[in-house]
Order: C-alpha cells, then sequence, then structure tokens
C-alpha cells in the first residue's frame, strides 16, 4: 500500500511551455535515479528550453548558451539525487543554470585574448567579473553549512576576529570555534571543487572571499 504521496506527486510541475506535463517531475526523477533508459531524454526535453533561456539571459550569445546548457544538464544527472522531491525543480534548476552561465561568462572574460586595443582597465575589469562570480560561489555555499559553521566561518574570515573574540562571542570553548572553522572550510573547498569551481587538487586552502557577503 502506497504512503502518503509527496507534494511533488501531487501536482505536476509545468514545463517550459506553459502546459501541464502527465508525470510529475519526482516520479520522473525517481526514474532516473533507477536508470531507465529515455528517463533523462524526457527531463532534458521538458526543460531545455527553459534552462536555455536563463543561460541565454547571461551569456547573451547562443553557442556558449548551448554549452553552458549541456553543462547544466550534466550536473543535473549527476547530483539530482540532491534535488529534495518535496520542492519543486524549477528553482533548483534556475540556480544549476545560473551557477555554470557565470562560470563560463567568468572564465570567457578572463581567458579571452588581449588585443592591441585593449587597455589595462579592461583586463582589470575581466579579473573583477571573476572575482564577482567566485564571491557569489562562495555565498551559495556558505549558505549550505551548518548555521555554527557559517557563523564561525564568517567571524574568522569575514570579520577577521580571533578564535578567542569568536568562543566569547558563540559562547563555547575555543577549541570548538576551531573544529567549527576548520569543517567550515573543508565544506567549502568540496562544494567548489563539486562545481568545479576550485581543481579537485585543492586541499586545506580557505577560499578568499573578502567582502562576498556583503
Amino acid at each position: 500500500m502506497r504512503g502518503r504521496p509527496e507534494p511533488a506527486d501531487l501536482q505536476p510541475s509545468i514545463d517550459g511551455s506553459g502546459g501541464a506535463t502527465l508525470e510529475s517531475n519526482a516520479s520522473l526523477a525517481r526514474r532516473i535515479m533507477a536508470q531507465e533508459s529515455g528517463a533523462f531524454a524526457l527531463l532534458v526535453e521538458r526543460y531545455h528550453d527553459f534552462v536555455f533561456r536563463i543561460c541565454f539571459a547571461i551569456l547573451r550569445h547562443r553557442q556558449d548558451a548551448e554549452d553552458a546548457t549541456q553543462d547544466t544538464f550534466s550536473r543535473v544527472a549527476k547530483y539530482l539525487d540532491r534535488w529534495d522531491p518535496r520542492r519543486p525543480l524549477e528553482p533548483w534548476l534556475a540556480t544549476v543554470a545560473g551557477n555554470r552561465s557565470r562560470s563560463h561568462l567568468a572564465r570567457r572574460k578572463v581567458y579571452a585574448p588581449l588585443t592591441d586595443a585593449d587597455e589595462p582597465e579592461s583586463l582589470a575589469t575581466r579579473h573583477n567579473h571573476a572575482a564577482d562570480a567566485m564571491r557569489e560561489e562562495i555565498s551559495l555555499a556558505l549558505g549550505n553549512l551548518p548555521d555554527r559553521q557559517r557563523i564561525a566561518f564568517e567571524y574568522f574570515h569575514e570579520q577577521s576576529m580571533s578564535y578567542v573574540e569568536i568562543a566569547r562571542q558563540m559562547r563555547c570553548p575555543i577549541g570548538t570555534v576551531k573544529t567549527l572553522v576548520h569543517r567550515a572550510r573543508l565544506s567549502l573547498i568540496e562544494q567548489l571543487r563539486q562545481r568545479d569551481v576550485v581543481p579537485g587538487n585543492t586541499v586545506g586552502t580557505a577560499p578568499q572571499h573578502k567582502g562576498a557577503l556583503k
């Protein structure tokens, strides 16, 4: 006997053309994770236009938007088990698409070859865009941390507070503060590695993000 249906099963999601789909996203996700043939292709067909519009709005270049769209669905295929089927799929897809598009944009601005007409300010602008993209990635990753880890990390890296000051502020032992900051660093680095924001061999280095949360 089937238990109470999840909210995502009760109401089919809306596809990119505005029509009701015949199968809920939660049901489709279960088939994808069970590796049923054709299930993921159906998800791509359902949301390709939705994802492409987001990517194109950021990148303003059709081929780059297509690349970012493919990158988005690759990420979705890899991390679909992290989506909570009790929540709508579209906001999560939009977040992934936005992250991948901004990463493409940052790489395009940083690595575009300089021409004779380029001025020094143009290179600085490119690096500023890359720094902005990194700050946004870190900010998103911080939002996934447990509250105490996030608070300790922000006190230490954002406000340059000492462990003693943080311990006093959080009313806990200094050793606990050190553990919270260390675990927050590891979690942030792992999240950034999974999103290909930092190299896979990055170990033990705290992201530099002054002003990331401002």
